[in-house]
């Protein structure tokens, strides 16, 4: 084992989880990070290759530990290990087909999700499933196995037909729900510990335009208003409800419905390289300043539910990430956590939820409310039942003892979740404890048995698998 590697775990083994901050690289070494700045990982050396060839060539000349990465949006070191061939998929990002009549669509899995959508919105077809976001890779989606606000659409696995995947040995499989299912159904959400994900065949949907609308619902009311108006309504496309700081007890929801009225923005998309100055001055104030979350409650949300907006739904899924980025994250970083919840506990998890944020004084921007549908495909399922997701938006300095602040309020938050029959998310910081983790997704055993069949000598490896496998 690499020494380094044993070192991480002993410490693991003395914490309850493999929270510890790797070591700065050492000069002439390879640093692998992620958006959170907030886990160095020192690998032994890193490639991007351009097909599934090269893959399979780097795989038989490198003996030891692979570790995967894309868009490097995970937040835990769930794309790098210590010492490890680290792969880097973005340089994979090519359509190889497109189907148009079909609706059908192969690609790399190095490819963004804002290079898809180039590739298709010409011909009037949009992404099924993805992240509110479009810089994400393919494949880092299909690993965290992702969701959106899309209505009734579920995680990723719901748009994929097929997947190739390369083994430890260097094998190419093709995978789908009829060949090799049961490693189709555990490369969702397996953080890459299978094997590497090279090409994906997706389902696309029509293009439609959308018109918002923003509506402030009582809490109490917000699961029967979820049921009646947004997922009984075939017209509804995306929907998400956000409840803020310092109370989260007052849903603004937004839904996105088809629509035949003109259009308010006539882009079809995004328009690339903004600079966002606005967006971020704003976020840092209401972070920052005195009395920065009542500003947001009452100036920010008005503003919200009184604008009129019907929009291409390419434009409204082509949104950038800059416009989340702070100027640095050299002082404080913004992460994420993300918790689902079966819909019957849905009041008492949020009433617990804010009695913790309020009580540790979280710095919280929002939480966002979406739902999905049970996922009966998925091995490591975050949602084997319906469920609502609470997606915790928050900012912390970039310190170690801001971060042992956080692992503190982000136990009891996931121990809140369990209590509740709930489920909580796997890209984010490693701060639940093996015990969480495996109440959470008892799946892992069977998990953990797949992988010693397909990946004996435990090649493909990263910072969250060494902490709870």
């Amino acid at each position: 084992m690499n020494p380094r590697r044993r070192e991480i775990l002993r410490a693991a083994a003395a914490s309850g989880v493999a929270a510890l901050l790797p070591a700065p690289a050492r000069a002439g070494r390879t640093v692998i990070n992620d958006v959170s700045q907030l886990n160095p990982v020192e690998v032994a050396d890193a490639r991007r290759p351009r097909s599934t060839g090269e893959i399979q060539a780097a795989l038989r000349a490198w003996p030891g530990t692979v570790s995967i990465g894309g868009g490097r949006f995970s937040q835990g070191g769930q794309i790098a290990e210590p010492g490890s061939l680290h792969v880097d998929m973005r340089g994979m990002n090519k359509v190889l087909s497109l189907d148009a009549q079909s609706r059908v669509i192969r690609v790399q899995a190095g490819i963004r999700w804002r290079d898809i959508q180039d590739a298709i919105d010409p011909h009037d077809l949009s992404v099924k499933i993805m992240q509110s976001f479009s810089n994400f890779t393919v494949g880092g989606a299909l690993s965290v196995n992702c969701h959106g606000r899309y209505v009734g659409r579920g995680p990723l696995v719901n748009s994929v037909r097929a997947v190739q995947l390369v083994t430890a040995d260097a094998q190419v499989l093709e995978l789908s729900r009829s060949r090799e299912p049961e490693l189709f159904r555990a490369v969702f959400g397996g953080y890459g510990g299978l094997g590497v994900v090279t090409q994906v065949e997706l389902d696309l949907d029509a293009n439609t335009r959308m018109e918002r609308i923003a509506q402030s619902v009582p809490l109490e009311d917000y699961p029967q208003f979820f049921r009646e108006t947004v997922l009984a309504d075939p017209k509804m496309v995306m929907h998400n409800a956000d409840l803020i700081s310092p109370d989260f007890d007052a849903p603004v929801a937004i839904s996105w419905r088809a629509t035949d009225k003109p259009v308010t923005e006539a882009k079809r998309l995004v328009p690339r390289g903004q600079r966002y100055a606005v967006d971020k001055d704003v976020i840092w104030a209401v972070t920052e300043l005195p009395g920065g979350a009542r500003v947001r409650k009452e100036v920010i949300n008005p503003s919200v539910l009184g604008k009129q907006a019907v929009v291409w739904r390419n434009h409204e899924a082509s949104l950038d990430t800059a416009m989340l980025e702070p100027r640095t994250r050299s002082m404080s970083t913004y992460l994420l956590q993300e918790f689902f919840i079966p819909q019957e506990n849905f009041l008492p998890f949020v009433r617990k939820m804010a009695g913790i944020l309020k009580a540790r004084e979280v710095n919280a921007l929002n939480v966002s409310i979406r739902h999905s549908p049970a996922d009966k495909t998925s091995l490591l399922a975050w949602a084997p039942q319906e469920v609502f997701a609470f997606v915790l938006y928050y900012k912390q300095r970039s310190t170690q003892a801001a971060s042992a602040k956080v692992r503190v309020w982000t136990r009891e938050l996931i121990d809140a979740a369990l209590e509740n029959g709930g489920r909580y998310y796997l890209p984010y910081r490693l701060d639940a404890t093996r015990e969480q983790f495996r109440r959470a997704y008892p799946e892992a055993a069977e998990f953990t048995a797949l992988k010693a069949r397909v990946d004996p000598d435990k090649r493909f490896r990263n910072l969250l698998w060494d902490a709870y496998l």
